[in-house]
């Protein structure tokens, strides 16, 4: 396996050096600060990420507004008290993206936050306290207990709320099967991820940086990313 530093230097030549490089480089927030996060804003951005994938990024984010409109700003409580004859006719709604299953993904979703909220005192302190060097296991939790969150869509709603998270882009993975780093032929594959976790905790402690960074390097130093 490639030490980090390698990787680092391969993808600063390609982007013009170190300057250019870091200034592509994801920042995470701590543990504190995703604690201090309103439930409301894990459940809308599990919400864009379901209606952005396999659609049109542009036209999710410029409805978003009457999204968080609609759908009470996305309070889970408000949500859960919802008949399913009001569901429909949200899911009917001309101002946001008619689409009756991932319109129900909301309410699903909600559930799972509401009752997380009991046993860890908010959705957001769940979050906020499971350990990055597991990550791949809260992929797996909120792809078994969420609605729509498997494959890429949970990782990056993580990443976009914040948490420290790896994603298997196009070129992470195939960076990770070209070098051997993973064995598994598929990135849903437990195994897959639990050995890319090992590869990546091992070069988050060669290098101090986080998950988010690391992954973002390895992107930029395979495929296409010259520019």
């Amino acid at each position: 396996m490639e030490k980090f530093e390698q990787i680092y230097q391969r993808a600063a030549e390609r982007k013009g050096g170190s300057d250019p490089l870091e200034a592509l480089l994801p920042e995470s927030l701590g543990s504190d600060a995703l604690a201090k996060l309103d439930d409301s804003r894990y459940l809308a951005q599990f919400t864009k990420s379901v209606f952005q994938s396999g659609f049109v990024w542009r036209v999710v984010e410029q409805k978003w507004p009457d999204f968080e409109q609609v759908f009470f700003a996305f309070e889970p409580q408000t949500l859960l008290l919802l008949s399913d004859e009001q569901w429909e006719q949200k899911a009917k709604d001309t101002r946001i993206i008619r689409n009756m299953s991932k319109v129900m993904t909301i309410k699903h979703n909600a559930q799972m936050i509401y009752d997380l909220q009991f046993e860890h005192g908010s959705f957001a302190k769940f979050i906020a306290q499971w350990p990055d060097d597991d990550i791949v296991g809260l992929w797996q939790y909120l792809k078994k207990q969420g609605k729509r969150l498997g494959g890429n869509t949970g990782p990056y709603a993580l990443r976009q709320l914040g948490k420290d998270t790896f994603i298997f882009s196009n070129d992470v993975w195939g960076y990770l099967k070209a070098h051997k780093v993973v064995s598994a032929s598929s990135p849903t594959s437990i195994k897959a991820m639990k050995e890319a976790q090992e590869a990546f905790n091992q070069w988050r402690e060669e290098s101090g940086r986080s998950l988010a960074q690391i992954s973002r390097v390895i992107a930029l130093s395979t495929g296409d990313n010259y520019q």
